[in-house]
């Protein structure tokens, strides 16, 4: 009886020590698995041909196969191609002889890829010879004894299959290690799908970089166009004023009243034109000036601005002291302030007018405002009044370009233009620009 305890016990202390090595071996397989998933997600994708075919090294030798490699599904020509392979010391590569293969040589394992399964040749010897195109006369001319094919499958739809061919032995998978080679094949349809949306976003931000070049010379190119047809209808148009304004002066005594208003109403088109070229000329300039930044007193600036505009007797304009000093262009700071203050002017409807000019120091930036008490504005046209030739209404002499200029300048200055307005309220404008 002692002697046959003895046996037992000798036989349960062997199955837990197999046991054991299985558990062992299984938990150094999925630690190899977490190490590759490791470097997956932390590499640079750019290299993903080294990566992978690390990783295929790994598995390979993990498992003692002869061959590891990848494969892809074109269901559309109903073939596969190698795209992957690993190879022990010895083994011959098949790679190169493994592209473009028409999928009925491989119906066997297609059709449990297709249902999701492993297709697992334990022993490639006991399979039926049935004939030349069989599977068994495709694999045993490769020298391959054992083989397991796992399938890659992308948003539920079935796009190549990971395999291991075993040359020198008969190899056995486990359920266990079947299950870590699904994962192993799910981490592979990860990485090349995210590889796959690096490269899309890479060519959207090469099309929209190439778009934003073509769009910019576009614009350089308008902004030139505008800027010669502009300066070259300037010449003709102070012409025919001057050759209206001789004629009135010729004939004052004797033209007649309704040909005298009739001149005088093509005075006042040929003086809006003029403007409206001025306009153009300003816009397609902002972007065209000479490097000549520095830095501005705004206090002096502002001075000389309001000694350039034409400000009526109704009309009080107050400037804060101690505006700020700011680097940049003096001649865009101009423009920014002559518009916004002439912009007040012209839609001012009180007896008494009053137009504000101020600045807050935001720390990062500074926030100028520009306020009015004049007829405001419907909120429905806060955006539309930056666009080219908008007007509020048609006024004598307004180009519909001024305001689009203040916007052009301050986005030239990285800063921000908004509007707040009530209508018979007044309108203050308000603007940044970076310290």
């Amino acid at each position: 009886m002692s002697s046959i305890t003895s046996n037992e016990k000798g036989n349960e202390d062997f199955e837990k020590q197999e046991a054991n090595k299985i558990i062992q071996r299984q938990l150094r397989f999925q630690n190899l698995l977490i190490s590759i998933s490791t470097k997956y997600i932390n590499s640079d994708l750019s290299n993903i041909d080294e990566l992978v075919n690390t990783s295929l090294k790994q598995i390979g030798e993990f498992v003692q196969a002869d061959r590891s490699y990848v494969f892809s599904y074109d269901f559309i020509n109903n073939t596969s191609s190698n795209t992957y392979e690993w190879c022990a010391k010895g083994i011959i590569p098949e790679i190169e002889n493994l592209q473009n293969l028409s999928i009925e040589y491989i119906t066997h394992w297609l059709d449990a890829h297709r249902k999701g399964q492993a297709f697992y040749v334990e022993d490639v010897s006991k399979l039926p010879k049935d004939g030349d195109l069989g599977l068994r006369a495709i694999l045993e001319p490769q020298g391959i004894q054992s083989l397991i094919t796992i399938p890659k499958i992308k948003n539920n739809e079935l796009i190549g299959f990971i395999g291991f061919d075993s040359v020198r032995k008969i190899n056995k998978y486990t359920e266990n290690e079947q299950e870590i080679l699904f994962v192993y094949a799910n981490m592979l349809v990860n990485v090349i799908q995210r590889k796959e949306h690096e490269e899309v976003i890479r060519k959207q931000e090469e099309k929209k970089e190439e778009l934003l070049k073509s769009l910019s010379h576009q614009n350089d190119e308008l902004n030139k166009y505008a800027h010669a047809v502009s300066h070259d209808l300037k010449a003709p148009l102070i012409n025919v004023q001057t050759l209206i304004d001789w004629f009135i002066e010729d004939h004052k005594d004797t033209i007649q009243e309704d040909f005298s208003e009739l001149l005088k109403e093509i005075s006042l088109n040929v003086e809006k034109m003029n403007l409206l070229i001025k306009g153009i000329l300003d816009y397609s300039t902002i972007d065209r000036l000479e490097n000549d930044d520095r830095d501005i007193d705004f206090n002096s600036l502002l001075n000389g601005v309001l000694k350039s505009l034409k400000i009526p007797e109704h009309i009080t304009i107050k400037v804060h002291e101690n505006l700020p000093t700011v680097y940049g262009n003096i001649w865009r700071f101009k423009q920014v302030f002559v518009n916004l203050i002439d912009n007040a002017i012209k839609y001012s409807n009180k007896e008494k007018g009053i137009i504000e000019v101020g600045v807050t120091d935001k720390n990062e930036y500074y926030e100028f405002f520009v306020k009015d008490n004049g007829i405001g504005i419907n909120s429905d046209y806060f955006d539309r009044i930056f666009k080219v030739f908008t007007k509020l209404e048609s006024t004598s002499l307004s180009s519909g370009v001024g305001l689009s200029i203040v916007k052009k300048i301050v986005n030239y200055y990285n800063g921000k233009i908004w509007i707040e307005s009530e209508l018979g309220s007044g309108t203050t404008f308000y603007f940044t620009i970076l310290k």
